[in-house]
């Protein structure tokens, strides 16, 4: 009977369940049970029909609009169970004011929240929002259009079709971003030594268009992850980190991040790695397994996204994620994809052979497997101690050999040789 983001419990029934409707409705399904005590204790509800009636006129009467729920009743216990369904069409408000769910808690939706949720129950995205910005210029979309597309100049009727433009002659938010000039936030690279104080170069790309942001983060990308070398009459290009997966990492960033999040995205580069930081965690409606094997496509920025397709600077729909991992297909370190609530991460490592583990590296990296072990069990297999083998799972999962899950006694490591 512990409580937790999608479980409450009421020993009595009084108006305070009713923002927890309010979150559940607005941001997943949840139950909350009358007559049991914060401890857990089953006290039950006397006269619990009648109460079934008083929780059901409560929601009809208070939250708007009136989400899809269930009421049952344990005869045993005559304690009341309440599931709350999400709703499509959000936000669902108790008071005025819409909620959400913090852990065990309920509490009320800032600013920017209620905005997602007013734009996800209309089933529209933030690129898709008129803005009030005027007289717009496109040189660089429409040098891009005509190396790509064969257009002779950019016009109303183009700028209609590929959706930056309405009929009533106003750009969208879609419009200002691919726009030569404009206020937003964009992509900040910092290249470090040998410590995050120790800060080489630094270049911070804004207020001009995504795809010149693009194109100028490529070419910082090349300044320090490509070299020629000369094999006897022949010159090659080397990259010690493919930059397939690096414009693919890009190019996923531009595309989905939370463009009404005011940060921009963070490309740290490092001696053995590039960390790609993108603002808002993975879009609505899709898990961290269907990201990661692009069973689903979500496009935050579909108007963006939809640009960026035409100008073949993303493939498909979905798919970046497997062409980051398939520019690895030589090395046994791997791009590391992590997430949380309000971020997406990506570590694109040095292409390596395993020729750069060390001799106790190596041990660690040959007693794992796919299936995952715990730090004691690779440390009884590898013959170290605890704290030895932990220091050695920290550096291999930097440098992208090992992937650590869970948390506490529960955390596990394997290798890296596939996503």
């Amino acid at each position: 009977m512990k409580e937790n983001r999608s479980f409450e419990v009421k020993e009595r029934v009084t108006n305070t369940f009713l923002k927890t409707v309010s979150a559940y409705a607005n941001f997943g399904d949840g139950i909350i049970r009358f007559g049991i005590t914060d401890d857990g204790k089953f006290v039950g509800i006397e006269d619990a029909g009648n109460a079934c009636l008083d929780i059901e006129n409560r929601i009809n009467d208070s939250i708007s609009p009136v989400p899809d729920y269930r009421i049952s009743v344990d005869d045993d216990t005559n304690v009341i169970t309440l599931e709350v369904k999400e709703g499509i069409y959000k936000p669902y408000y108790y008071k005025s004011k819409a909620y959400k769910r913090n852990d065990t808690a309920t509490i009320e939706v800032d600013r920017l929240e209620l905005n997602r949720l007013i734009l996800e129950g209309e089933d529209r995205s933030y690129d898709e929002l008129v803005s009030d910005v005027k007289d717009l210029e496109f040189t660089i979309l429409e040098g891009k259009m005509k190396e790509q597309l064969g257009i002779s100049a950019i016009s109303t009727d183009i700028l209609r079709t590929i959706g930056v433009l309405g009929a009533d002659g106003k750009y969208n938010n879609a419009g200002v971003l691919l726009a030569d000039k404009n206020g937003a936030y964009g992509i900040d690279c910092a290249r470090f030594g040998e410590t995050i104080d120790i800060i080489l170069d630094r270049e911070i790309f804004e207020h001009r268009s995504i795809l010149e942001q693009y194109d100028e983060v490529i070419d910082l990308y090349r300044k320090y992850y490509q070299y020629d070398e000369i094999k006897g009459a022949i010159r090659e290009k080397v990259e010690i980190i493919p930059e397939k997966a690096f414009r693919e990492t890009i190019a996923n960033a531009l595309v989905h991040r939370a463009w009404d999040v005011r940060s921009h995205i963070r490309v740290a580069m490092y001696e053995d790695r590039i960390e790609v930081f993108s603002p808002g965690g993975l879009p609505k409606g899709i898990t961290k397994e269907e990201y990661l094997n692009g069973q689903i496509s979500v496009l935050r920025n579909p108007i963006i996204g939809g640009v960026f397709f035409r100008l073949n600077i993303i493939e498909s729909f979905g798919t970046g994620v497997q062409r980051i991992n398939a520019a690895y297909a030589g090395s046994k370190a791997k791009p590391i994809h992590e997430f949380s609530e309000n971020m997406i991460k990506v570590t694109l490592p040095v292409i390596t052979s395993g020729g750069d583990l060390t001799g106790d590296e190596k041990i660690i990296y040959d007693s794992m497997g796919r299936l995952g072990k715990t730090s004691s069990q690779i440390a009884k297999a590898a013959g170290f101690g605890k704290n030895k083998t932990l220091k050695l799972l920290g550096i291999l999962e930097k440098k992208g050999y090992v992937i650590k899950t869970g948390n506490g006694r529960g955390t596990k490591y394997s290798t890296n040789s596939s996503l």
